[in-house]
């Protein structure tokens, strides 16, 4: 097997499997290499001239800022960003979506208004950070973990989660802050993997949650109860208030059974971080395989992190359905041109140093191999940040590149599975929607198989293909949707994950 990876013909870079050292020759290339490469890195397959483009995957990752012989470590020490025009041709990659025939099925818990759940929490949300600590300690009351007691006679569900935020107050009370909050808010109110809410305000906050109901057009009642620490006398009170509300509640969540229903009931989050040099070649792709057979089996994938798919979107508009879809992508492509500006930030400022350690050099190569994760499909629409989404295939979801704040506003959009891809160890998890973790290289795996769920190192290994990891991260999304616990769920991951974006000054 070679020591390296070649991705397409046309690239003039190559990826170390493992590390190279000098003299290693590199026989299928004609090269020998030049000093240290790590695991994950490139080497020139060619001479570089300066200023000439560096390719990988068959598309432009920076300019080399010297001249770069053939054999030499490609790096950050001689490769750059640098902007170029993209060619959009809206729609031409586009085609008909070859649908199975039997699609398949997940064992999921049907709600009564007809929505499926993946899992079966109560929810305790907050409208401000001052009523954080209340919400904590009413959840508190039933872990498992420190009272066994509390849920035992409620086995069907998941547990209860306190979802906290440092948000709610010292912004507009008309701002777009506080409209994207709310939706966020109001997204996970309404998400079916809850049974039932608590809000649990402060009182004199500026999101009121009168105005969180009104703007979510939700209504209180047996699943949704609302109240604040001010009005009911203090934080004991509050706590108090609450554990006797959830009790009342428990009985009824309980009773659920998971039945079977088609996959088009299933909408899954892709999210990466930690990503390295293999990303783009093993989990990303092989999620991307996973994806395809997701939408052509009825269900519904989201790719978010607008920052990361930066210098790639025109690789996404080719598989627009319609010029309007691309024109939204391309809005939100502008959007974050003139949001960074504004804020004294470039969007090459990505990737950060684990990225680079791990061997992507620019925003531009690291954009190429997140977009892996979205497959071959067509994209159908594109939405803003926690808008529920509504069609069925595969679309895009406006988020920042951080994953707790990407990951927050898929699952308020309805996402009730997220499958999250690391090259460096991501340590991660998503309640109410459990999080499947993808590591992409062997070494990752070995070292940390207590946070990870799958193994895409054998495509760099080259003991598998990319289809074949992709067919088992299928078949995990089926397994974890009818309820097998992920690693994440298994440590309590999935509370302190919880990060709506913050969009505004603080004043």
């Amino acid at each position: 097997m070679s020591p390296v990876i070649r991705i397409h013909a046309q690239d003039n870079v190559v990826i170390a499997r493992s590390q190279l050292v000098g003299g290693t020759v590199l026989a299928d290339e004609g090269v020998t290499v030049s000093g240290l490469v790590p695991p994950g890195h490139k080497v020139a397959t060619q001479a570089i001239a300066k200023g000439q483009p560096v390719r990988r995957y068959d598309q432009i990752i920076g300019m080399a800022t010297r001249d770069i012989a053939a054999g030499e470590h490609v790096h950050t020490h001689n490769l750059a960003f640098s902007d170029f025009a993209r060619e959009h041709a809206p729609g031409a990659a586009a085609q008909p979506t070859a649908y199975v025939a039997q699609p398949a099925t997940f064992q999921g818990i049907v709600r009564a208004d007809g929505r499926v759940a993946t899992r079966n929490y109560i929810g305790v949300l907050t409208s401000v950070n001052c009523s954080a600590t209340a919400a904590r300690a009413i959840a508190d009351y039933f872990r498992r973990d420190i009272r066994p007691e509390a849920l035992a006679d409620f086995p069907n569900v998941d547990g209860v989660v306190a979802l906290t935020h440092g948000m709610g107050c010292a912004t507009a009370s008309d701002g777009e802050e506080l409209q994207v909050l709310r939706r966020t808010l109001g997204g996970y109110a309404k998400h079916p993997n809850f049974a039932a809410v608590l809000v649990v305000g402060l009182g004199c906050e500026t999101n009121q949650i009168s105005g969180l109901l009104t703007q979510e057009e939700m209504e209180v009642g047996p699943k949704l109860v609302a109240f604040n620490i001010q009005e009911t006398g203090g934080t004991r009170k509050t706590v108090d208030k609450g554990v006797e509300l959830i009790k009342a509640m428990l009985p009824e969540a309980n009773r659920v059974q998971r039945e079977p229903v088609p996959l088009k009931h299933l909408t899954v989050g892709l999210q990466c971080g930690g990503s390295d040099g293999y990303s783009g070649i093993s989990a990303n792709p092989a999620l991307g395989a996973a994806v395809d057979l997701l939408v052509r089996h009825g269900g519904t994938a989201v790719l978010s992190e607008t920052p990361e798919i930066y210098g790639g979107e025109h690789l996404l508009t080719r598989r627009a359905v319609s010029v309007a879809v691309s024109d939204k992508l391309r809005a939100r492509i502008a959007w974050w041109e003139a949001y960074t500006y504004r804020n004294n930030m470039q969007m090459d400022n990505n990737p950060s140093a684990g990225n680079k350690a791990g061997g992507l050099t620019t925003i531009l190569e690291k954009s190429l191999g997140a977009i892996a994760k979205s497959g071959t499909t067509n994209l159908v629409d594109v939405y803003e940040y926690a808008q529920p989404i509504t069609a069925q295939g595969f679309v895009y979801m406006d988020t920042p590149g951080y994953d707790p704040v990407s990951a927050t506003g898929q699952v308020a959009g309805g996402a009730n599975l997220i499958c999250f891809t690391t090259g460096r160890g991501s340590a991660y998890g998503c309640a109410p929607s459990p999080s499947i973790k993808l590591a992409t290289n062997t070494a990752l795996w070995q070292r940390q198989e207590d946070d990870m769920d799958i193994n895409c190192g054998g495509v760099v290994d080259g003991a598998e293909t990319v289809q074949q990891a992709g067919e088992r991260i299928f078949q995990l999304m089926i397994a974890t949707a009818s309820g097998q616990h992920t690693k994440s769920e298994q440590h309590g991951y999935g509370q302190n994950e919880f990060v709506p974006w913050q969009l505004g000054a603080v004043m």
